[in-house]
């Protein structure tokens, strides 16, 4: 049977670890030849050679999401050796400190702003005009619970997720005729680094009565599964979509 990617180039970002790892191997084993990109050089070539290692096809590259020069020479650079770039999956990503907005820095709101959304839109600008030209294309992406609700993270973190939902949509309806599709995934609490600890005590508190709605942790595989639905033709007439992937928290 045809792997469902099979023969088509795919990048990654934030691959070198958590949710995106996942997903980069998951992909390669759909027959993508994987585009692993990390701020870490060293995880991202790691991802690669795990994809390597189980006989997929993959490339690592530094980026730094949040420049766009560095986007376009990359995404050039991929179109020229490839020919063709047919999934992007933005799904690198930071949180926040969970703060309330009055004792949160305006660094740190840059800061996660950067990278969670601009991000996002620096690589679908970059691989949008190869997709059009194609007439085809899959961007995916990773954005959270606190898309859908304001209270499981901290104000930049919540801003940014919901930033990048009307990003997916906004891609989705003005590229729908181009052939490409736009969709988004929306985790609830996944185990992975970014879930870690040195977050504010005092923001806890406030963010606890909608936090405590779900004790189901998933693991970064069960993003990964969506997420490559999402990429394939399996969901050809899926465009828009913001699809919890939560256990059902977002359903209480």
């Amino acid at each position: 049977m045809e792997a469902p990617l099979d023969g088509q180039v795919a990048i990654v970002t934030g691959a070198g670890s958590g949710i995106g790892r996942a997903v980069a191997t998951t992909f390669a084993r759909s027959g993508a030849t994987v585009v692993a990109t990390d701020l870490s050089e060293d995880t991202a070539r790691e991802t690669a050679r795990t994809i390597e290692r189980e006989g997929g096809s993959a490339r690592a590259a530094q980026l730094d999401v949040g420049d766009a020069e560095g986007v376009d020479v990359l995404v050039r650079e991929l179109a020229d050796d490839h020919g063709r770039i047919d999934v992007l999956c933005n799904n690198a990503g930071i949180a926040d400190t969970m703060q309330l907005p009055p004792d949160m820095s305006p660094q740190t709101w840059e800061q996660v702003l950067r990278v969670n959304l601009t991000g996002p839109f620096l690589l679908s600008r970059a691989v949008l005009p190869h997709m059009v030209a194609a007439g085809s294309g899959s961007i995916v992406n990773i954005a959270s619970e606190a898309a859908l609700r304001g209270g499981t993270s901290g104000a930049a973190y919540t801003a940014s997720k919901h930033g990048v939902v009307g990003l997916t949509r906004n891609i989705a309806w003005t590229h729908t005729r181009d052939g490409v599709r736009c969709n988004a995934v929306c985790p609830g609490m996944v185990e992975t680094s970014i879930a870690g600890s040195g977050f504010d005590d005092e923001g806890l508190q406030r963010l606890a009565p909608v936090m405590g709605l779900t004790d189901q942790m998933a693991q970064p595989q069960a993003i990964a599964d969506v997420a490559l639905f999402l990429a394939t033709a399996q969901s050809a007439f899926v465009n828009g979509a913001v699809l919890p992937a939560d256990g059902g928290w977002s359903a209480g």
